[in-house]
């Protein structure tokens, strides 16, 4: 698996070896003792989620706080996401930095977002099937978002031509980033 840090370092890109042959391919999404060492630390996870998104669809930026903050593994298994990762730790220099990436059935790319950073995504495609693996289970009481259009991060998310940004509620009145509650 190659591991690659983003311009934030702690999120960290990860690509599988693939085996291809006229059968079809092979790959390893997921290795404990890999993830590990790649992560410089021991991660356990405790719950996965799945979900199906149409064209235009966003969702996020969501993060959990402590004492449930958790550290999210991400892929697409069918279609394509833009990704992005923000920074929400007030004690680092790099808060309210953000990172994206196109990640796709077709690239097989996945992203590691530890705790402290805010998630979310866009669907490209006609249809996207995003799974994730987390390091805590959710909990309502801990959750917490930034308005995805805050014009304080910048964020460079890519326009669909004919297509407008869908969002749940919850997403499109989330606190802008100077008025969220960030990690310590």
């Amino acid at each position: 698996m190659k591991v690659t840090p983003s311009v934030l370092p702690e999120v960290l890109i990860l690509e599988p070896r693939i085996f291809s042959d006229e059968r079809g391919w092979f790959m390893e999404s997921y290795n404990q003792r890999v993830f590990d060492k790649a992560v410089g630390q021991p991660v356990s996870f405790v719950q996965d989620n799945h979900s199906l998104s149409k064209r235009g669809v966003l969702r996020g930026l969501h993060y959990q706080l402590p004492p449930y903050a958790q550290g999210k593994l991400v892929r697409v298994i069918q279609g394509s996401v833009w990704d992005v990762a923000v920074d929400v730790r007030k004690s680092s220099p790099r808060c309210g930095q953000w990172f994206g990436i196109e990640l796709s059935a077709e690239n097989q790319r996945q992203l590691w977002i530890p705790p402290g950073f805010a998630h979310g995504f866009l669907t490209l495609s006609e249809t996207a099937e995003f799974l994730y693996k987390t390091t805590a289970l959710y909990d309502k009481t801990s959750e917490a978002a930034i308005v995805w259009n805050d014009p304080q991060l910048q964020i460079a998310w890519p326009q669909i031509a004919g297509v407008d940004v869908a969002l749940a509620e919850k997403d499109a009145t989330a606190p802008l980033l100077q008025d969220a509650v960030l990690f310590a």
